[in-house]
Protein backbone atom coordinates (compact mmCIF):
# COMPACT_ATOMS: atom_id res chain seq x y z
CA UNK A 1 0.00 0.00 0.00
CA UNK A 2 2.93 2.18 -0.10
CA UNK A 3 1.36 4.11 -3.06
CA UNK A 4 -1.43 5.33 -1.36
CA UNK A 5 0.47 6.54 2.14
CA UNK A 6 1.42 9.88 1.26
CA UNK A 7 -2.00 11.29 1.88
CA UNK A 8 -2.18 13.09 4.98
CA UNK A 9 -6.59 13.33 5.57
CA UNK A 10 -6.78 9.49 4.31
CA UNK A 11 -5.86 6.09 4.95
CA UNK A 12 -6.00 3.29 2.77
CA UNK A 13 -5.52 -0.20 3.32
CA UNK A 14 -6.67 -3.48 1.98
CA UNK A 15 -8.39 -5.82 4.46
CA UNK A 16 -9.42 -8.40 1.30
CA UNK A 17 -7.96 -8.89 -1.74
CA UNK A 18 -8.98 -6.78 -4.47
CA UNK A 19 -10.48 -4.79 -1.81
CA UNK A 20 -9.44 -1.07 -1.10
CA UNK A 21 -10.77 0.33 2.42
CA UNK A 22 -10.50 3.96 2.34
CA UNK A 23 -10.65 5.95 5.72
CA UNK A 24 -11.49 9.75 5.96
CA UNK A 25 -8.52 10.10 8.48
CA UNK A 26 -9.32 14.06 10.41
CA UNK A 27 -10.96 12.10 13.84
CA UNK A 28 -9.87 15.30 15.72
CA UNK A 29 -11.98 17.30 13.32
CA UNK A 30 -15.20 14.95 13.09
CA UNK A 31 -13.04 14.08 9.97
CA UNK A 32 -14.67 17.71 8.72
CA UNK A 33 -13.92 18.53 5.00
CA UNK A 34 -11.54 21.34 4.12
CA UNK A 35 -10.58 22.25 0.91
CA UNK A 36 -7.38 20.51 1.13
CA UNK A 37 -9.09 17.44 2.84
CA UNK A 38 -11.45 17.29 -0.35
CA UNK A 39 -8.70 17.13 -3.15
CA UNK A 40 -7.08 14.40 -1.35
CA UNK A 41 -10.41 12.91 -1.88
CA UNK A 42 -10.55 13.30 -5.08
CA UNK A 43 -7.24 11.81 -5.73
CA UNK A 44 -7.61 9.13 -3.95
CA UNK A 45 -10.43 7.60 -6.08
CA UNK A 46 -8.90 8.77 -9.26
CA UNK A 47 -6.17 6.65 -7.98
CA UNK A 48 -8.20 3.56 -7.06
CA UNK A 49 -10.03 3.79 -10.23
CA UNK A 50 -6.93 3.78 -12.51
CA UNK A 51 -5.20 0.76 -9.78
CA UNK A 52 -5.73 -2.79 -11.41
CA UNK A 53 -4.94 -4.26 -7.87
CA UNK A 54 -8.22 -3.16 -7.06
CA UNK A 55 -11.68 -3.85 -7.84
CA UNK A 56 -14.00 -2.57 -5.14
CA UNK A 57 -13.54 0.30 -2.69
CA UNK A 58 -15.54 0.83 1.01
CA UNK A 59 -15.36 4.09 2.59
CA UNK A 60 -15.59 4.86 6.35
CA UNK A 61 -14.88 7.69 8.59
CA UNK A 62 -11.60 7.45 11.09
CA UNK A 63 -13.13 6.84 14.98
CA UNK A 64 -16.00 6.08 16.59
CA UNK A 65 -17.66 9.42 16.49
CA UNK A 66 -18.34 10.34 12.97
CA UNK A 67 -18.24 9.64 9.26
CA UNK A 68 -18.15 13.21 8.42
CA UNK A 69 -19.40 16.25 9.81
CA UNK A 70 -19.35 18.23 6.81
CA UNK A 71 -17.89 21.33 5.51
CA UNK A 72 -15.20 22.32 8.62
CA UNK A 73 -16.80 25.52 8.86
CA UNK A 74 -13.67 27.16 11.07
CA UNK A 75 -11.46 26.44 7.84
CA UNK A 76 -14.14 27.69 5.16
CA UNK A 77 -14.52 30.64 7.07
CA UNK A 78 -10.88 31.77 7.10
CA UNK A 79 -9.92 30.36 3.39
CA UNK A 80 -12.93 30.65 1.93
CA UNK A 81 -13.12 33.26 -1.45
CA UNK A 82 -15.93 35.02 0.31
CA UNK A 83 -13.50 36.32 2.65
CA UNK A 84 -11.61 38.01 -0.31
CA UNK A 85 -12.13 41.95 -0.55
CA UNK A 86 -10.48 41.70 -3.91
CA UNK A 87 -12.67 42.79 -6.84
CA UNK A 88 -16.53 43.27 -7.98
CA UNK A 89 -19.30 41.15 -7.62
CA UNK A 90 -19.01 39.57 -11.20
CA UNK A 91 -15.33 38.77 -9.93
CA UNK A 92 -16.21 37.26 -6.70
CA UNK A 93 -19.02 35.28 -8.78
CA UNK A 94 -16.71 33.81 -11.44
CA UNK A 95 -13.59 33.01 -8.58
CA UNK A 96 -16.68 31.51 -6.43
CA UNK A 97 -18.49 29.31 -9.53
CA UNK A 98 -14.57 27.75 -10.02
CA UNK A 99 -14.57 27.20 -5.95
CA UNK A 100 -17.41 25.42 -6.28
CA UNK A 101 -16.63 23.80 -9.15
CA UNK A 102 -13.21 22.35 -7.69
CA UNK A 103 -15.15 21.20 -4.83
CA UNK A 104 -17.86 19.05 -6.86
CA UNK A 105 -15.41 17.98 -9.11
CA UNK A 106 -13.90 16.43 -6.08
CA UNK A 107 -16.43 14.69 -4.03
CA UNK A 108 -17.54 13.70 -7.80
CA UNK A 109 -14.68 11.14 -7.99
CA UNK A 110 -16.22 8.44 -5.97
CA UNK A 111 -19.38 8.45 -8.71
CA UNK A 112 -16.80 8.48 -11.65
CA UNK A 113 -14.28 5.93 -10.02
CA UNK A 114 -14.79 2.24 -12.33
CA UNK A 115 -14.87 0.03 -9.14
CA UNK A 116 -17.91 0.12 -7.29
CA UNK A 117 -17.72 2.03 -4.05
CA UNK A 118 -19.43 0.99 -0.90
CA UNK A 119 -20.31 3.72 1.81
CA UNK A 120 -20.46 2.76 5.12
CA UNK A 121 -22.18 5.84 7.08
CA UNK A 122 -22.08 5.71 10.99
CA UNK A 123 -22.41 8.21 13.84
CA UNK A 124 -22.58 11.82 12.57
CA UNK A 125 -23.15 12.19 9.13
CA UNK A 126 -24.54 15.49 7.90
CA UNK A 127 -24.18 17.85 5.20
CA UNK A 128 -21.16 16.86 3.24
CA UNK A 129 -21.79 13.55 4.26
CA UNK A 130 -25.02 13.15 1.92
CA UNK A 131 -23.89 14.61 -1.02
CA UNK A 132 -21.12 11.82 -0.22
CA UNK A 133 -23.00 9.01 0.24
CA UNK A 134 -25.22 9.74 -2.97
CA UNK A 135 -21.94 9.53 -5.33
CA UNK A 136 -21.47 5.96 -3.97
CA UNK A 137 -22.94 2.74 -5.40
CA UNK A 138 -24.21 1.10 -2.03
CA UNK A 139 -24.87 2.76 1.26
CA UNK A 140 -24.82 1.21 4.62
CA UNK A 141 -25.05 2.23 8.36
CA UNK A 142 -25.21 1.50 11.85
CA UNK A 143 -28.27 2.20 13.71
CA UNK A 144 -27.01 5.10 15.50
CA UNK A 145 -26.45 7.21 12.32
CA UNK A 146 -27.68 10.55 12.89
CA UNK A 147 -28.22 11.62 9.24
CA UNK A 148 -29.19 15.34 8.02
CA UNK A 149 -28.75 17.71 5.30
CA UNK A 150 -27.60 20.78 6.82
CA UNK A 151 -26.92 23.66 4.00
CA UNK A 152 -30.08 25.07 4.83
CA UNK A 153 -29.07 25.45 8.64
CA UNK A 154 -26.05 27.88 7.51
CA UNK A 155 -27.93 29.94 5.11
CA UNK A 156 -27.41 28.07 1.35
CA UNK A 157 -28.70 25.42 -0.51
CA UNK A 158 -27.22 22.39 -0.78
CA UNK A 159 -24.44 22.75 -4.08
CA UNK A 160 -22.32 19.81 -3.88
CA UNK A 161 -24.39 17.10 -5.43
CA UNK A 162 -27.45 16.19 -3.03
CA UNK A 163 -30.17 18.44 -4.22
CA UNK A 164 -29.55 16.44 -7.57
CA UNK A 165 -28.78 12.97 -7.39
CA UNK A 166 -31.17 12.62 -3.75
CA UNK A 167 -34.19 12.35 -5.78
CA UNK A 168 -33.01 9.97 -8.32
CA UNK A 169 -31.88 7.28 -5.40
CA UNK A 170 -35.27 7.52 -3.16
CA UNK A 171 -38.52 7.24 -4.43
CA UNK A 172 -40.31 10.35 -2.45
CA UNK A 173 -39.72 13.93 -3.69
CA UNK A 174 -41.97 15.01 -0.65
CA UNK A 175 -39.35 13.21 1.74
CA UNK A 176 -36.29 14.65 -0.28
CA UNK A 177 -38.19 18.29 -0.20
CA UNK A 178 -38.87 17.64 3.51
CA UNK A 179 -35.63 16.46 4.76
CA UNK A 180 -33.38 19.15 2.53
CA UNK A 181 -35.30 22.15 3.57
CA UNK A 182 -36.10 21.39 6.83
CA UNK A 183 -32.13 20.52 7.53
CA UNK A 184 -33.58 18.16 10.15
CA UNK A 185 -31.93 15.06 11.42
CA UNK A 186 -33.62 11.72 10.38
CA UNK A 187 -32.64 8.23 11.28
CA UNK A 188 -31.26 4.54 10.59
CA UNK A 189 -34.28 3.39 10.09
CA UNK A 190 -35.80 6.30 8.06
CA UNK A 191 -32.92 6.26 5.83
CA UNK A 192 -33.29 2.39 5.43
CA UNK A 193 -37.34 2.77 4.74
CA UNK A 194 -36.41 5.47 2.28
CA UNK A 195 -34.34 3.46 0.06
CA UNK A 196 -31.55 5.96 0.87
CA UNK A 197 -29.35 3.14 2.91
CA UNK A 198 -29.71 -0.53 2.24
CA UNK A 199 -28.80 -2.37 5.21
CA UNK A 200 -28.58 -1.27 9.04
CA UNK A 201 -26.22 -2.51 11.41
CA UNK A 202 -25.63 -2.76 15.15
CA UNK A 203 -22.76 -0.59 15.51
CA UNK A 204 -19.37 0.26 12.89
CA UNK A 205 -17.35 -2.93 13.31
CA UNK A 206 -20.19 -4.96 12.36
CA UNK A 207 -20.83 -2.92 9.56
CA UNK A 208 -17.19 -2.54 7.94
CA UNK A 209 -17.26 -5.99 8.42
CA UNK A 210 -20.22 -6.46 6.29
CA UNK A 211 -19.06 -4.18 3.66
CA UNK A 212 -15.51 -6.30 3.90
CA UNK A 213 -17.80 -9.42 2.94
CA UNK A 214 -19.93 -7.79 0.72
CA UNK A 215 -16.59 -6.28 -1.44
CA UNK A 216 -15.18 -9.30 -1.03
CA UNK A 217 -17.98 -11.26 -2.73
CA UNK A 218 -18.22 -8.44 -5.72
CA UNK A 219 -14.15 -8.83 -5.98
CA UNK A 220 -14.57 -12.31 -6.87
CA UNK A 221 -16.60 -11.40 -10.13
CA UNK A 222 -15.88 -10.47 -13.52
CA UNK A 223 -14.61 -7.16 -12.95
CA UNK A 224 -15.45 -6.37 -16.66
CA UNK A 225 -18.74 -7.66 -15.61
CA UNK A 226 -19.11 -5.46 -12.70
CA UNK A 227 -17.94 -2.04 -14.06
CA UNK A 228 -19.72 -1.94 -16.87
CA UNK A 229 -22.73 -2.77 -14.97
CA UNK A 230 -22.20 0.21 -12.78
CA UNK A 231 -21.11 2.09 -15.87
CA UNK A 232 -24.89 1.00 -17.83
CA UNK A 233 -26.91 2.10 -14.63
CA UNK A 234 -25.24 5.24 -14.19
CA UNK A 235 -25.91 5.97 -17.51
CA UNK A 236 -29.46 4.88 -17.13
CA UNK A 237 -29.70 7.80 -14.84
CA UNK A 238 -29.48 10.49 -16.83
CA UNK A 239 -30.82 8.89 -20.38
CA UNK A 240 -34.10 7.48 -21.66
CA UNK A 241 -34.59 3.96 -22.24
CA UNK A 242 -33.51 3.89 -25.72
CA UNK A 243 -30.61 5.65 -24.84
CA UNK A 244 -29.32 3.13 -23.00
CA UNK A 245 -30.37 0.28 -24.67
CA UNK A 246 -28.02 1.43 -27.49
CA UNK A 247 -25.02 2.26 -25.12
CA UNK A 248 -25.68 -1.42 -23.92
CA UNK A 249 -25.66 -3.02 -27.53
CA UNK A 250 -22.20 -0.74 -28.46
CA UNK A 251 -20.53 -2.16 -24.43
CA UNK A 252 -21.70 -5.62 -24.82
CA UNK A 253 -20.71 -5.71 -28.52
CA UNK A 254 -17.06 -5.47 -26.38
CA UNK A 255 -17.27 -7.14 -23.24
CA UNK A 256 -18.88 -9.97 -25.45
CA UNK A 257 -15.34 -10.71 -27.10
CA UNK A 258 -13.42 -10.71 -23.82
CA UNK A 259 -12.09 -13.26 -21.76
CA UNK A 260 -14.31 -13.11 -18.77
CA UNK A 261 -16.88 -13.95 -20.95
CA UNK A 262 -15.84 -17.09 -21.49
CA UNK A 263 -14.48 -17.93 -18.59
CA UNK A 264 -17.39 -17.77 -16.51
CA UNK A 265 -19.18 -19.55 -19.21
CA UNK A 266 -17.20 -22.37 -18.75
CA UNK A 267 -16.84 -22.00 -15.16
CA UNK A 268 -20.52 -21.97 -14.38
CA UNK A 269 -20.90 -25.16 -16.77
CA UNK A 270 -17.96 -26.96 -14.71
CA UNK A 271 -19.02 -26.10 -11.37
CA UNK A 272 -16.17 -24.36 -10.48
CA UNK A 273 -15.12 -20.91 -9.29
CA UNK A 274 -13.61 -18.59 -12.23
CA UNK A 275 -10.25 -16.71 -11.89
CA UNK A 276 -10.71 -13.48 -13.48
CA UNK A 277 -7.52 -11.63 -15.07
CA UNK A 278 -6.85 -8.11 -13.62
CA UNK A 279 -8.43 -5.05 -15.31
Amino acid sequence: MSAYSSYQYFRVTSPAEHVAHVEINNPRRLNAFSQAVWLEYGKVFEQISADPAFRVAILSGAGDRAFTSGLDVKSASTDSPLTSSDGDEVRKAKYLRSHIEEFQTSISAAEKCEKPVICVLHDVSIGLAIDIACCTDIRLCTANTRFAVKEVDIGLAADIGTLARLPKIVGSLSWVKDVCMTARDFSATEALAQGFVSQIHPDKATAVAAAINLASLLASKSPVAVQGTKELLNYGKEHTVADSLRYTQVWNSVALQGEDFMTAMMSSMQKKKPNFSKL
